[in-house]
Parts: C-alpha cells; structure tokens; sequence
C-alpha cells in the first residue's frame, strides 16, 4: 500500500488517537511515522516516555542534515509497537516544535524513503501522522507522495467549515503538482452531520467514521492496556479494508490504457 497519510484542519480532531488505532490494528507490517511539524505525542503519551535515550524523526534529521545517513540510521530510531515481532513499528516525533526548522528541508527526503519501505524485504506500509495542515512548514511532499491522504474532520458545522478551506488548499497543491485524482478523503471522528450530507457538501467522499469512544481515546493519548474489541478499536481496524479497496481500483484505473494495447493472445 505504500504510503497512507493522515492530516487535519484545525483544533485536536484525533488525527494522532485515529493513526495510533489503525497502526495498532493493521494486518500488514507497518511503520508509524509522526511528522506532524508540531511535534509528536505518541512517545511521552501512550508510551509513558519509557525509552532509554532521545529516538525519533528529530535525531533522524540531524544524522542526516550531518552525515546523509538515513537508510543506515532509520531503523535504530523506531520502537516496536508489538516487541519482538517488529510488525509494528513507530517513528516517534519531535520533542520539541524548534526541531522543525532542521526537519523542513528533509520532507522531499523522508518521502521518498517511506515511499521505497513497501518495495523493501519485508516490506512495510508508512502510516504517516501528518498533524495539522496550518502550521509553519507542513509535510507537503509527504502528502504528495501518499497513495492514499486522509483528512481527518469531526462533522460538526464548525470543524466542516474549516476543513472546507483545507480541502481547496489540498486539491490546488495537488493539481499544480500533478498528484494523481482519487488520493483525498474524508475521514469522519465522531458523532455529528451523515455521511453523505457531508460528502455532497465538501464534494469529497468519506472512507469511514470512527467512533466516538473516549474511553480507548484516554488510552491511547496517556497509556494503558489498549482492548481490542473495544468500538474505537474496531472500526479502526476495519478501516485497511476500503483503503484497500481504494488502492486496488486505483491501480486498475492506472493500469486500463497499457492493457488496452496488449493484443490478444493466440
């Protein structure tokens, strides 16, 4: 699947409590990647801070602004989510947001390595939690470089209407960069407005709701013992199935007109 990207308008939608769901739910090997510019969460949140020494997209950068070292380096920055099965895997993120400034100029970078995990052995898809679109220096290329961007809204009037501006901004950038049609989708957290009141608002389809569920919510956010059965829990896992689906259409789309020249076979 390569990369699946995760970002949001404004305020705190859950964009990183929905990344961390999906991650701690997915079938394939994955890697949870925060570039969120902002600065990460999930490391003194959910993991209670409990690692020896500093890990992340921020040492990450700083070997590589200083040595280009990143295919060497990227793996002894993860954690394992799932020890010691290595199958799900986190990049945490910046400790603190003055890091960003040494982080902008590597976007095209980290990009184009995510990019290349799923044709790796093994390979990983890169869930990447991309925070808020409208802070200083945004992971664009990141963005670009996904198969599938997930714009993660609650579907209250209010937060629609901000994300009505992402969306005009994420489809220019898009169409000025030739991103292939079909990559944006609404991802909806919580209760509030249909589905497809929605879609037909922001002219964009929704690919799931996730529940509201504060209880797993808090679990994720500050530690504890995640309950798989619990209604966050399974939708988010439930959520591989359409982006699959997405995908799979996606390549037949792209594939038409190469099969369309192959003559019959004899």
């Amino acid at each position: 699947m390569a990369i699946i990207a995760l970002v949001s308008a404004k305020g705190s939608p859950g964009v990183t409590t929905s990344a961390l769901a999906c991650a701690l739910t997915w079938h394939r090997r994955l890697v949870l990647a925060e570039c969120d510019p902002a600065g990460g969460s999930i490391l003194a949140g959910y993991l209670g801070g409990q690692l020896d020494g500093p890990r992340g997209l921020g040492e990450l950068a700083v070997g590589e602004l200083r040595d280009g070292n990143l295919e060497t380096a990227f793996w002894s920055q993860l954690v394992d989510l799932d020890a010691p099965r290595r199958e799900r895997l986190l990049l945490p993120g910046l400790v603190d947001p003055a890091q960003g400034g040494s982080v902008t100029p590597l976007w095209q970078r980290f990009a184009d390595y995510f990019d290349a995990l799923d044709r790796g052995t093994p390979g990983y898809d890169v869930l990447v939690d991309c925070g808020r679109l409208h802070v200083n220096g945004p992971p664009w290329p990141v963005l670009r470089a996904a198969s599938v961007v997930l714009l993660v809204t609650r579907a209250h009037l209010p937060d629609l209407s901000g994300t009505r501006v992402v969306v005009t901004a994420i489809e220019r950038d898009f169409a000025e960069h030739r991103v292939p049609p079909g990559t944006l989708r609404l991802l909806l957290v919580g209760d509030g407005h249909g589905r497809a009141e929605i879609s037909r608002a922001l002219k964009l389809p929704v690919i799931a709701r996730l529940p509201q569920d504060p209880r797993t919510a808090g679990v994720l956010a500050l530690g504890g013992t995640v309950r798989a059965g619990r209604p966050l829990m399974r939708a988010a896992g439930a959520l591989e199935v359409p982006i699959g689906a997405l995908l799979e259409r996606r390549r037949a789309r792209l594939a038409w007109p190469v099969q369309q020249g192959v003559p019959d076979a004899v």
